[in-house]
């Protein structure tokens, strides 16, 4: 029974985890909501083009319309107008190439000499990733039946036909778009950076922390660049999203702030690696006696967290959901608190020159970072 229960239980698990997606597209907005919506698009373009070519026309290959029609409901409107033309040139030159040798020469000969120069034709820069449709359009004609001029013009025409059925579809029924997606990017790695920043300032507040701690926030701030590309991708995804696109007026405003809050994030993500190099390089030293010394830790941990909290209120502020008076309030410590480092750290100096380094590059960090931060409090 314990088994049986065991596996129930397993059988059970895994049902709801599947469901999960579901429930999110239920819930509300996002990215299985998405996912389902282009799901269903796509099947309605390839219903709508067989419903066209194959039951009303009853073309003689009408599966080329919902073949067509289906592959380019894509993720943005742009790309399915783009990858469309891209498509039919391919589709157009396979099927051309094919019927004018298989008119002439048995299918099987056409098939060995044709496929090679369709599959190179596939790789023309100017077909980018669609190049391939060059060789399938080749195999629909030399392995169909009978080669036909008639056959292979109602191929490229019921392929010309699903293409606009597929884009027609994507653009005219609730138009993808991804700001969201952007937005969504930039939140995480804002609050990526600001935790990086507030548990190293955590830690020189204590005066304590172990070399796993200083390695664990310089893994996290070499990922937080990473994450700053991917913002930066879903950002260039979210502009192409909005491109021939009838919806982008609506959210045109929401993609004022990204380039801004982008270059910002991308700035803290490389001082942040900085500051927690420094901290990692110090904590790994044969001699580490008290570092930072007491005068300039608890300033430096009250610079960092300003910093943190700077990044959070700036990226809230871009898109309208942050308070600009605490925003100007914050970068104004942050300054007062970078002119209190730069007075108390001669006093904190040893002769020692890897103390000299490591305070200086702290410093040094700090500077680059607030050069970003003060001008956005205005």
């Amino acid at each position: 029974m314990t088994k049986a229960r065991k596996a129930a239980h397993g059988t059970v698990r895994r049902v709801e985890v599947g469901l999960g997606p579901l429930r999110r597209a239920w819930a509300g907005p996002g990215r299985e909501r998405d996912l389902v919506v282009q799901s269903l698009k796509a099947a309605l373009a390839a219903w709508v083009a067989w419903a066209v070519a194959g039951w009303w026309l009853q073309a003689p290959v009408a599966f080329v319309a919902p073949w067509v029609a289906v592959v380019l409901v894509e993720s943005t409107v742009y790309r399915s107008i783009a990858h469309g033309l891209q498509q039919l040139g391919a589709i157009a030159v396979g099927t051309v190439a094919a019927t004018l040798v298989g008119l002439v020469l048995p299918p099987t000969v056409a098939l060995a000499l044709v496929l090679p120069v369709a599959v190179l034709l596939g790789s023309w820069r100017r077909l980018g990733s669609q190049g391939i449709y060059a060789a399938t359009g080749a195999l629909f004609v030399l392995t169909g039946g009978p080669v036909g001029v008639t056959t292979s013009a109602a191929r490229i025409g019921e392929a010309a036909f699903g293409a606009l059925v597929g884009i027609a579809v994507n653009a005219l029924v609730r138009p993808p778009l991804y700001l969201r997606d952007a937005h969504a990017s930039l939140r995480d790695a804002t609050d990526e950076a600001h935790d990086i920043l507030t548990a190293v300032a955590d830690g020189m507040e204590r005066g304590e922390w172990s070399a796993d701690d200083a390695h664990e926030w310089h893994d996290r701030a070499l990922r937080l660049g990473r994450l700053v590309e991917q913002a930066r991708a879903a950002i260039g995804h979210g502009r192409e999203s909005a491109r021939v696109n009838p919806r982008r007026r609506t959210v045109a405003a929401q993609g004022d702030g990204y380039d801004d809050a982008l270059v910002v994030l991308d700035y803290a993500a490389v001082h942040t690696a900085g500051v927690t190099r420094t901290v990692l390089e110090a904590t790994e030293r044969e001699h580490r006696e008290e570092w930072p010394r007491r005068a300039v830790a608890g300033h430096y941990a009250a610079f960092l967290r300003r910093t943190a909290e700077a990044l959070r209120l700036y990226s809230a502020t871009r898109f309208g959901q942050g308070d600009e008076e605490r925003l100007e309030q914050v970068v104004e410590e942050l300054r007062r608190t970078l002119e209190e480092l730069r007075v108390r750290l001669p006093g904190a100096l040893t002769d020692d020159p890897e103390d000299v380094a490591s305070y200086g590059s702290l410093l040094a960090q700090a500077r680059r970072l607030a050069d970003q931060l003060v001008p956005l409090g205005g």
